[in-house]
């Protein structure tokens, strides 16, 4: 608990059994009341390794449902168990669970009701490992998105999210896609419901155990996420309606 919060962390997991149990050791359970694992029909033994180690909760889809179907589960296991916080956190170790207090207290402390932990912040990003094109990718988009819908996050594509229970319950995350742009979709749906975004600093780091995406998916996701701020800055002005807004 955090000033009488529940605070519930989920990690939607695939093919996670490296990293899994080193991320769990180092999250704060003097806060975090609850962990969720969704594994999304892994290969390896990322669900029966969960279990084992002692996560509360673990749930394996039978088919493979996408990044985005598994954040679905996650957000629906978290507010069924009466989260007041959730926070994502990969279990690939990209992102360190240290950061979990800091981004609990921020949203416990009614400072902002989303917090993201940027690997833009500061210069650590190409020094913590990034493949330099997914930089200059990641740079080009969040500028464009930011023009595109009026705002000025430092980072859209951040895996690292922490939520008040109550912004998740306004948005309609069924309407989202269940695949990588579901992240973007949601952050497009945070602004659009007037909720403000705040950042952390996190370190970046990049190792062959960290989950990652090709250049072909790369593109894809790019393309996607530029659609969605062109779709959210048209309903802006009134010239088109989408099922996210609803």
């Amino acid at each position: 608990m955090y000033n009488n919060n529940k605070v519930v962390v989920v990690m939607p997991a695939y093919n996670a059994e490296r990293t899994l149990e080193q991320t769990f050791k180092e999250i704060p359970f003097d806060l975090v009341d609850e962990v969720v694992l969704v594994d999304d029909a892994s290969r390896d033994n990322t669900a029966e390794l969960a279990k084992q180690i002692g996560i509360s909760h673990v749930i394996k889809h039978d088919h493979n449902k996408g990044y985005g179907g598994n954040q679905k589960t996650c957000y629906k296991k978290a507010l069924e168990l009466g989260a007041d916080i959730v926070i994502m956190l990969h279990p690939d170790y990209q992102y360190t669970p240290k950061l979990l207090t800091a981004m609990i207290s921020i949203i416990g402390n009614d400072v902002y009701p989303v917090v993201f932990g940027s690997r833009i912040l500061g210069k650590g990003a190409l020094k913590g490992g990034m493949p330099f094109y997914k930089y200059v990718f990641n740079r080009f988009l969040t500028l464009s998105q930011n023009i595109l819908i009026n705002q000025k996050l430092s980072e859209y594509h951040t895996g690292y999210r922490a939520f008040s229970a109550n912004v998740i319950r306004s948005l309609n995350l069924e309407a989202n896609s269940d695949d990588f742009v579901f992240d973007n979709q949601m952050v497009s749906q945070i602004f659009y419901k007037g909720y403000d975004i705040g950042e952390v600093t996190c370190p970046t780091k990049y190792f062959d155990e960290a989950s990652s995406i090709n250049f072909s998916r790369s593109m894809k996701y790019g393309l996607g996420c530029l659609k969605v701020s062109l779709v959210h800055m048209f309903c802006k002005w009134g010239l088109m309606k989408s099922d996210l807004y609803n």
